[in-house]
């Protein structure tokens, strides 16, 4: 009897599945927002450089792809839209710049334009760069390098064109707010700087209609 019973032992033992072959049943984790500290409030202005100049409306709850996600509400006047940006990738904005920067980025201006001898194509895209980095020293030197003035004889491509009303309207913008001045005020003192005749020069800056649009990285 003794024996048998070793026997019985030993054949169960051979139909056990060792605990290190078991197949575990696969946990999936469910990725959480980031924690961020808000830097931002409603009404506060700032910018961000896909977009220029914008004004924060609210924050709000979203919920992305199953995971609720705090955002902040984004309007952009000279896009008529709004976007959405999460709480945690608020690095990509920026607070307005301060009066001692506007008043280099105004120095910027009235300095001898630089530009290189380089196919337009490259100097186009680092022109592009510049526009969509955000900083407000950047887009001076923008509108300083393809500002022509009252000289209405030099040829101006059209994307010459397009770019340099892209980065006039954003720093225009920006300046306008800092300053605490009307648009045309504002307008006088950029274009004072550049040697521009408004009555000869006129920029088409009219604002295009687009719908609410999600600006998350």
């Amino acid at each position: 009897m003794y024996l048998k019973k070793i026997n019985l032992k030993n054949k169960t033992d051979h139909l056990r599945i060792p605990k290190s072959n078991e197949i575990k049943p696969e946990i999936k984790k469910i990725k959480k927002q980031g924690t961020a500290s808000r830097e931002y409030k409603p009404k506060d202005y700032v910018v961000y450089p896909k977009h220029g100049v914008g004004q924060i409306l609210s924050v709000n709850s979203k919920t992305i792809g199953e995971i609720e996600v705090q955002c902040y509400n984004i309007k952009f006047d000279k896009d008529k839209a709004i976007g959405l940006l999460p709480i945690n990738k608020q690095s990509y904005l920026r607070p307005l710049a301060t009066i001692n920067q506007v008043n280099k980025s105004m120095s910027i201006l009235k300095s001898k334009p630089k530009i290189k001898r380089s196919m337009w194509s490259r100097r186009a895209q680092e022109y592009e760069q510049k526009i969509t980095s955000g900083r407000i020293y950047d887009l001076a030197e923008v509108v300083r390098d393809l500002n022509k003035g009252d000289d209405l004889m030099v040829d101006q491509s059209y994307s010459e064109r397009q770019l340099f009303e892209k980065a006039y309207e954003r720093i225009l913008s920006e300046f306008q707010i800092v300053l605490g001045s009307s648009l045309e005020n504002a307008q006088k003192k950029l274009d004072k700087a550049l040697k521009r005749n408004l009555e000869h020069q006129k920029l088409q800056l009219e604002p295009k209609v687009e719908q609410p649009t999600e600006i998350a990285e």
